[in-house]
C-alpha cells in the first residue's frame, strides 16, 4: 500500500481539508481526516473506505479512521474562500451566473453571462467563480478556465474543473473535484476551489 499515494488522494475528497495516514508491517493503523460540515462522519468514512478498495484495492476497517469537523470559519482563518451563494439569472436566450465567495472577511462576487444552454451552465458557474476570486489575487496573477466538465464516476457525477494559472511567464494546470450531491452549481464552484485553494494562500493581494 503506498500509504503517501493514499494520504493524497484522501485529502482530495469533498470537504476534507487535511489527512494523515500511518501504515505499519500490516498495513493501515490509523487514518486522520480533518474535514468541514458537508457530509455526515459515517460518510466520510465510507468514502475513504471506497477509495482505498477502488483505487489500491485494499480495505480499509472502518475503526482506523477517525474525523474531526469544523466549522468553514474555524476553518478557513481567512486563507481560503468558501462559498456563500450561486445564483443564475435568465433573459430570453441569455444567462448571467453570479457567484458569492467569503475570503478573510470579505465578500467577493464574480459573475459570467453567456448562451442559456444547459450545456454551458457549469462552465458559467466556473467562470464566474474564476471572476470572483480574480479580484482578490495578486494583479501579476492570471487565471482562467481550461475545462468543466461533470461526468459520472461509478454511481455518482463528479464536478471537474481544470484551472489554469500563468505567474511570472510560469504557466500550471491546475485540476480540482467535488461530488454532485443535489445541486450541481454549488459543486462545480467547490471544485473550482478545490483546484485553487492550494494556491490562493500564495497569492492573496491585500485590500
Amino acid at each position: 500500500m503506498d500509504v503517501v499515494a493514499l494520504q493524497e488522494k484522501i485529502g482530495r475528497i469533498e470537504g476534507v481539508e487535511a489527512a494523515r495516514v500511518v501504515g505499519g508491517n500490516g498495513g493501515i493503523t490509523e487514518i486522520h481526516v480533518l474535514a468541514r460540515r458537508t457530509k455526515p462522519p459515517k460518510q466520510l468514512v465510507r468514502d475513504v473506505q471506497s477509495l482505498s478498495q477502488a483505487l489500491f484495492g485494499e480495505d480499509i476497517d472502518r475503526r482506523v479512521v477517525s474525523v474531526v469537523q469544523l466549522a468553514d470559519s474555524d476553518l478557513d482563518g481567512g486563507l481560503r474562500p468558501a462559498l456563500v451563494d450561486v445564483a443564475e439569472t435568465l433573459d430570453g436566450s441569455r444567462a448571467e451566473v453570479k457567484v458569492s465567495l467569503r475570503w478573510g472577511g470579505e465578500i467577493l462576487k464574480g459573475s459570467a453571462t453567456g448562451a442559456a444552454a444547459s450545456t454551458m451552465r457549469a462552465r458559467q458557474v466556473a467562470e464566474a467563480t474564476v471572476d470572483a476570486v480574480r479580484a482578490a489575487i495578486h494583479p501579476e496573477a492570471a487565471l482562467a478556465v481550461n475545462s468543466m466538465d461533470v461526468p459520472e464516476l461509478g454511481s455518482r457525477r463528479v464536478a471537474v474543473a481544470q484551472i489554469v494559472l500563468v505567474t511570472e511567464a510560469r504557466e500550471r494546470l491546475l485540476i480540482g473535484s467535488a461530488y454532485v450531491e443535489e445541486d450541481e452549481p454549488r459543486a462545480v464552484v467547490r471544485a473550482v476551489l478545490d483546484a485553487l485553494n492550494r494556491v490562493l494562500p500564495d497569492l492573496k493581494h491585500d485590500f
